[in-house]
């Protein structure tokens, strides 16, 4: 992490998120009313949302810290992905609902000009919903949370929707007020859009897809600076919500004792733990290698398979 209180951060920025989707589901709610703009009370509707979307993330945010046990023994981490997918979810059907609301008011004709002020409110929660996008992001990336991640993207989609309801709130006030649904209507689709991005990412998650191919790599090399390691026969690695799960298989002397195996596999884990953050679980067995004169292995070392030797040491 960059920084010792992104931890702390990790707490609060859901409460904030909360509080600040409720003021403005508030204020736009109001504000459109009063100035008769339709993409206003839609932007509105859209807060009204997330402030449920916020309220599923804390949620799984607590249930994820629950230690494991016999029903769950690699925790509770993956609610975060079912977390996500919920408030992709609630985007998706709030702007359907968005939409529906803009083209009925086209057809039937039910258009009027909007009050200058809303371009007020627009700006206001595009400018909120940006910084909350960017506050949000950086927890999120520095603790590996994907329902934070996905709690902020909501807020980008905001803001994006603030920006067409700006713009066609600004059209609609120079004489074209039908505008002012078409924005409505545009910005639906943009949100309906990030939606299904979330349930994509949600659903990789859940699937058990692997780990960045830089953290693969920096675990592969990790491992082959402890003394006693000849090569890396296979690595694999999975996120279970924040936290980062690997196993990995490791070419050793065919020579060693038990323990010295042990002690090989102590000194992995602990060195993979200490260099990297979010490692959870780092599973370990050892495959034994000839030493040949001249090289490292009798065998060459490959990153994936086992290689057809019998491991003589497993840890877990």
């Amino acid at each position: 992490m960059k920084f010792e209180h992104c931890k702390g951060c990790r707490d609060e920025v859901v409460w904030w998120a909360f509080l600040v989707n409720i003021g403005q589901m508030i204020y736009k709610g109001l504000l459109g009313t009063m100035t008769g703009s339709a993409a206003l009370v839609a932007d509105a509707m859209h807060s009204g949302a997330d402030v449920v979307a916020s309220g599923v993330t804390m949620a799984s945010l607590k249930l994820s810290n629950r230690p494991a046990d016999e029903k769950h023994p690699y925790g509770y981490g993956n609610i975060q992905f079912i977390s996500s997918s919920i408030v992709g979810l609630i985007l998706i059907f709030g702007a359907i609902y968005l939409i529906y609301e803009s083209v009925s008011g086209i057809i039937a004709g039910d258009i009027s000009e909007p009050n200058p002020m809303a371009l007020l409110g627009a700006l206001i929660s595009a400018l909120t919903n940006e910084i909350m996008y960017r506050y949000q992001s950086c927890v999120g990336t520095e603790n590996k949370s994907p329902a934070i991640m996905a709690n902020a993207w909501d807020n980008r989609s905001d803001a994006l929707s603030s920006v067409g309801v700006l713009v066609g709130i600004g059209i609609a006030v120079m004489g074209f007020p039908i505008a002012d649904n078409i924005a409505a209507v545009v910005v639906g689709f943009m949100v309906i859009h990030i939606g299904i991005e979330l349930n994509q990412e949600a659903i990789s998650g859940l699937m058990d897809s692997t780990l960045d191919i830089d953290d693969l790599k920096q675990v592969y090399d990790l491992s082959q600076e402890i003394e006693g390691v000849i090569g890396v026969v296979y690595l694999r690695g999975r996120h279970v919500g924040e936290e980062m799960h690997v196993d990995m298989n490791l070419h050793v002397d065919k020579g060693l004792s038990v323990k010295e195996g042990d002690q090989i596999v102590r000194w992995v884990k602990e060195k993979i733990s200490y260099e990297m953050e979010h490692i959870h679980d780092i599973r370990v067995t050892l495959t034994p290698a000839q030493v040949v004169k001249g090289g490292r292995t009798g065998r060459k070392s490959s990153g994936t398979g086992h290689g057809g030797d019998i491991p003589v040491v497993t840890i877990n």
